[in-house]
């Protein structure tokens, strides 16, 4: 595929991927999540509590909650439960991932992470570059 029609499928799978993160009830950070291959969305997820648990990611003090999944470790999840392999595909992350998150990714085979905003801390981003994992900034999503 040439650079500018991926760049194309670039931005229109993150406009996806923000408008995915929306849907988490999380009021510190919205984050929205999609795994891509063979130009076909095999996951998607957004950052918030696991299934049955109350949809409040903060606790009283404003603090994000320990057991709140991170929008690639859902998509991630939610693939491996499916007949669907991410190995090969292209993870669409609204924000860079934590250092965490990013052990996930190079395990389950993703080779190419486009994030749009930058995490504070880049050491998710550090290790993806040591496992080879192609990773692309999209500062802006307008054509």
């Amino acid at each position: 595929m040439s650079e500018k029609k991926q760049q194309k499928y670039d931005i229109a799978y993150m406009r996806m991927a923000l408008e995915w993160a929306k849907l988490s009830y999380c009021k510190r950070r919205q984050v929205g999540a999609l795994i891509v291959k063979d130009k076909m969305i095999i996951s998607d997820g957004y950052n918030g509590t696991p299934s049955g648990f109350e949809n409040y990611c903060e606790d009283e003090n404003g603090y994000t909650k320990w057991y709140v999944l991170h929008a690639e470790a859902n998509a991630i999840l939610k693939v491996a439960s499916s007949a669907q392999s991410s190995r090969g595909a292209t993870l669409y992350i609204t924000m860079s991932p934590c250092k965490e998150c990013s052990k996930l990714i190079h395990q389950a085979g993703i080779i190419r992470v486009v994030y749009h905003v930058e995490y504070k801390d880049n050491s998710g981003l550090d290790f993806l570059k040591r496992a080879g994992v192609q990773l692309k900034y999209l500062e802006s999503v307008e054509d």
